[in-house]
């Protein structure tokens, strides 16, 4: 079974006057590839995936798999609310040529531990042989995927990453000593590329590299490696970074930062609006001073 590792971008999504901007989509897709990109996530979080129809969706994956042409590994998000409507939208990510699909815990229901192994195992069953990423963010849907959860998910083969979005090292550990190496586990949060790493993990999902994927690729490949010195060097160099991206609710930072890089408009979807001024010039500052910004 395929599994999925080192700097993952998750990716955000261009829109111009109201639909999908496929060229600066497309741009973008290139710049992560010339970056050392290892996989590539559209329609997640950062990607506005909650606030596009199911066709929109798919095309956006489907635009990503075109231009990629094999090169990277392409994991589309998929998840939702209902096992149902999840167990669809991996069917057309499937169809459009998605190497794997993404998974976040159900939102809002707030199911029980043992929902959460039946809602992965109902997905899996509908999908026999296709790889899932199981993806942990407590601080968005009021659910938390618990160490003890995910060693039941160990033993749906089709599961074969979590991406845990704690931020909680200990936690960390704790999924490496029930899981081994049975679960490719993945970073979800950019401070803690380097310590999540060194206790276990094999890359991260991230915001950040969206706009600096060079930094970010070179990060993971040193943590992967054993530079400590490297890895800590640009992890704390690129620190700033993160916190700007994250000052206001993702993907409003990492929009702005794009569209300040030239790669596409500033235009995002409501209820999100577009980043404030204050947070905007300290952006545009760290940007420049990380040489992101042309002229």
């Amino acid at each position: 079974m395929k599994t999925f590792e080192g700097s993952m971008t998750a990716l955000a999504t261009p829109f111009l006057n109201g639909a999908l901007d496929e060229g600066a989509f497309r741009a973008l897709v290139r710049y992560q590839l010339e970056g050392g990109t290892n996989v590539l996530l559209p329609m997640g979080t950062t990607g506005e995936a909650v606030t596009m129809d199911a066709d929109e969706r798919a095309r956006a994956i489907a635009v990503v798999v075109d231009e990629v042409k094999g090169r990277v590994p392409v994991v589309a998000g998929a998840g939702s609310n209902s096992t149902r409507e999840t167990i669809e939208s991996v069917r057309r990510a499937r169809e459009v040529g998605a190497d794997g699909a993404l998974i976040v815990t159900p939102y809002y229901n707030k199911p029980t531990q043992a929902g959460l192994v039946e809602h992965y195992r109902a997905i899996a069953k509908a999908h026999p042989g296709f790889p899932l990423i199981a993806y942990n963010v407590p601080g968005r849907t009021g659910v938390d995927l618990l160490p003890e959860t995910v060693l039941q998910l160990c033993d749906i083969p089709e599961v074969v990453a979590l991406k845990e979005a704690t931020a909680n090292l200990i936690r960390a550990v704790d999924l490496v000593e029930k899981c081994g190496d049975r679960m490719t586990l993945l970073s979800g949060d950019d401070f803690t590329v380097l310590p999540f790493i060194a206790c276990g993990g094999k890359g991260v999902i991230s915001v950040s590299s969206n706009v600096a994927p060079r930094m970010m690729a070179d990060l993971v490949a040193a943590a992967r490696s054993n530079d400590l010195a490297k890895a800590r060097g640009l992890q704390v160099r690129m620190n700033a970074l993160h916190r700007l991206l994250f000052v206001e609710s993702n993907p409003i930072p990492v929009k702005w930062a794009l569209h300040l890089m030239g790669m596409f408009g500033p235009e995002i979807r409501l209820p999100l609006v577009q980043m404030g001024e204050a947070n905007a010039a300290k952006l545009k500052a760290e940007l420049s001073g990380l040489g992101l910004l042309k002229g």
